[in-house]
């Protein structure tokens, strides 16, 4: 009876699972929204009153999405101002919505991956998992990866489509 080898575990392949560069930590949605007079209007005098007796420690350690749902006008200035009090106590700060923040931090942790690490190395950017990864971080991976890697796949080892490939 011939031995059953297991070809994918004895392959030069490295694996790169996105979900190591996704957010860590809570993320929570400061909607601006919220603080507008009926909802629509910014009233100066109110909006710093309403961000004086906010509770800030419910966003402690948290990624916080700084947006507007409503269509409403917001000055510029009003954004800054949200930014120094969640400064002191959020872990980070986007402007934009949660799928924003998840895109910007994302960005953000493959830009400190070192490349170097793949250089002439078969790599297998995993394509499934228990978080959602936005497509923006496969094509983001790829084009830092392509100058280093000898080739690049999509998937899972024992079944993966090529990207990319060095001649």
């Amino acid at each position: 009876m011939e031995e059953i080898v297991n070809r994918v575990s004895e392959s030069s392949l490295i694996t790169l699972d996105l979900e190591q560069f996704y957010p860590r930590g809570e993320i929570a949605v400061f909607d601006m929204k919220d603080h507008l007079f009926m909802g629509l209007i910014l009233k100066e005098k109110d909006f710093r009153t309403a961000l004086q007796g906010l509770d800030w420690e419910q966003y402690r350690g948290k990624n916080v999405a700084v947006t507007c749902s409503a269509d409403a006008v917001i000055p510029v200035w009003a954004y800054m101002l949200v930014a120094t009090y969640l400064q002191p106590v959020a872990k980070e700060i986007v402007f934009g919505d949660e799928k924003t923040l998840v895109q910007t931090i994302l960005s953000r942790n493959l830009s400190n991956m070192d490349p170097n690490e793949y250089a002439d190395k078969r790599v297998v950017v995993k394509g499934c998992g228990e978080v959602a990864i936005p497509d923006s971080a496969y094509m983001e991976v790829t084009a830092r990866l392509r100058p280093f890697a000898k080739s690049i796949m999509y998937g899972e080892p024992c079944s993966t489509v090529p990207i990319y490939k060095k001649r």
